[in-house]
């Protein structure tokens, strides 16, 4: 597997955004799954799982990457958080300070209320408010802001790991198969159509290690680069095993953490460029589009109750794709561009 620049990379994460708010659009409106695209067609994850699984691989991939290119830890934390940090902080105010008041929130603007949210922002949680969006299925700010927080875990993981000098292939290797093996045993069997069946055994574990498990395996894929052959052939097998495993909740996640990871780098170095692609890699607004979707879809709902929900999803990345251009243009580029010693 050769990293190339001219990959596929901007585009996938382009896509997976796009899946979130596809998927969350039925669930806003209805309360439950039943009229999810993926739940329909294998009954185990959602579109939504898929895509945030697809980004856990890629960044698996690309922060190790990313440390082993930089020549020191703190550099490389500062770039980590001026790509994540600036975007996350300023959707979160503008969810809870431009929006919440006006759908139920006013007690945000009390003194204790910029307190409570001032410690939610600092921990890289959603703003959580009570009282907002009242009447809706799930009554959020932005839910899609609940992955930020792991995703920076995973981020310091790395760091740490590093400075220990355990960014070695074997080592990855183990601690991806341990990871499996915990998600397991912890998530597997515990939900089957979107109901609770048994408590998960490692309750305290169980989205830790679902992130860090996939975060893991799209680093082995990165450290093994040179062994690991990425081919047409493979691409298929690994499709119809992807597929396969689509419809077992006991093996959906790790069936696309393993046969859907190939399948991304797959189609991320092997796959020619598209043009959408490198543009993507110049004007990077996936991020911007997965921070704003939930606010969009919410506002729209709350005030078109019985939209179609697919006229709700094109509604919504109309608008979020416009929010999240401005959002890398005014945001996410300056301070990638300062992180980077640029003027």
């Amino acid at each position: 597997m050769v990293a190339r620049r001219d990959n596929n990379f901007g585009l996938l994460r382009l896509v997976f955004a796009s899946m979130v708010i596809v998927s969350h659009s039925p669930l806003l409106l209805d309360g439950d799954r039943s009229r999810e695209f993926l739940t329909r067609i294998f009954g185990t994850l959602t579109g939504g799982d898929v895509a945030v699984d697809g980004f856990f691989l890629i960044s698996g991939y690309l922060i190790v990457k990313s440390f082993i290119d930089t020549p020191s830890i703190g550099l490389y934390m500062k770039k980590r958080v001026a790509r994540i940090v600036p975007g996350y902080a300023v959707a979160f105010l503008i969810s809870a300070l431009c929006i919440g008041p006006f759908v139920g929130g006013a007690a945000i603007l009390s003194v204790s209320g910029i307190g409570r949210l001032l410690t939610q922002m600092a921990t890289l949680l959603p703003p959580k408010v009570i009282g907002v969006f009242p009447g809706l299925a799930f009554p959020s700010l932005n839910s899609s802001l609940w992955t930020i927080r792991f995703e920076f875990e995973c981020y310091l993981a790395v760091a740490a790991l590093g400075a220990l000098g355990l960014l070695r292939p074997q080592f990855w290797r183990a601690l991806a198969a341990v990871a499996a093996a915990l998600v397991m045993l912890n998530v597997a069997g515990a939900v089957e159509g979107g109901h609770q069946v048994h408590e998960p055994l490692l309750p305290f574990l169980a989205k830790d290690t679902r992130f860090f498990m996939i975060f893991s395996v799209g680093a082995v894929f990165y450290l093994f680069r040179d062994r690991i052959k990425l081919c047409h052939a493979g691409a298929a097998a690994a499709a119809v095993l992807l597929i396969g495993s689509m419809f077992s909740w006991r093996l959906a996640e790790a069936g696309f953490t393993v046969f859907g990871g190939y399948l991304i780098f797959w189609f991320a170095f092997v796959v020619r460029p598209l043009h959408l692609g490198r543009l993507t890699r110049s004007e990077d607004i996936s991020y911007g589009v997965y921070l704003y979707g939930w606010p969009a879809q919410s506002l729209i709902v709350w005030n078109f109750r019985t939209i179609d929900p697919w006229l709700l999803s094109v509604l919504a990345l109309s608008i979020a794709g416009a929010v999240g251009y401005a959002s890398w243009m005014l945001v996410e580029k300056p301070s990638l561009r300062l992180a980077r010693g640029r003027a």
